[in-house]
């Protein structure tokens, strides 16, 4: 089974610049119309941040404000998992074994 990484891309600021709407805090009151009561920190952290989790009912309010569905407001790639290389199977180590090392020198006093 191959493992698949998943990421979103959230793309309200861009619906919002595409509609001239350049503060965050225009956006609160075409929300408040649709039921949602948001702080001006929840708003600002909806646009200019990805979310994690957010409510259907939000994700349907953006829509109908931009009059768009889901696929426009948020773009999702997948793609197969690269596999991680460790430092034990890399072909270009060199086994030290104890043969191929340099012997350990002895001091000798030349005083005698």
């Amino acid at each position: 089974m191959v493992r698949r990484e998943v990421e979103y891309k959230w793309r309200l600021s861009e619906l919002m610049a595409a509609r001239g709407l350049h503060n965050t805090t225009d956006l609160i009151p075409l929300l408040a119309e649709r039921g949602i009561t948001l702080s001006r920190p929840q708003v600002y952290r909806l646009v200019n941040q990805k979310p994690e989790r957010v409510a259907l009912q939000v994700i349907a309010a953006i829509c109908d404000i931009f009059s768009c569905g889901p696929e426009d407001l948020i773009t999702v790639t997948a793609a197969d998992a690269r596999a991680r290389k460790t430092g034990t199977s890399a072909p270009n180590v060199v086994d030290l074994n104890r043969t191929v090392r340099p012997r350990r020198a002895r001091i000798i006093d030349d005083a005698n």
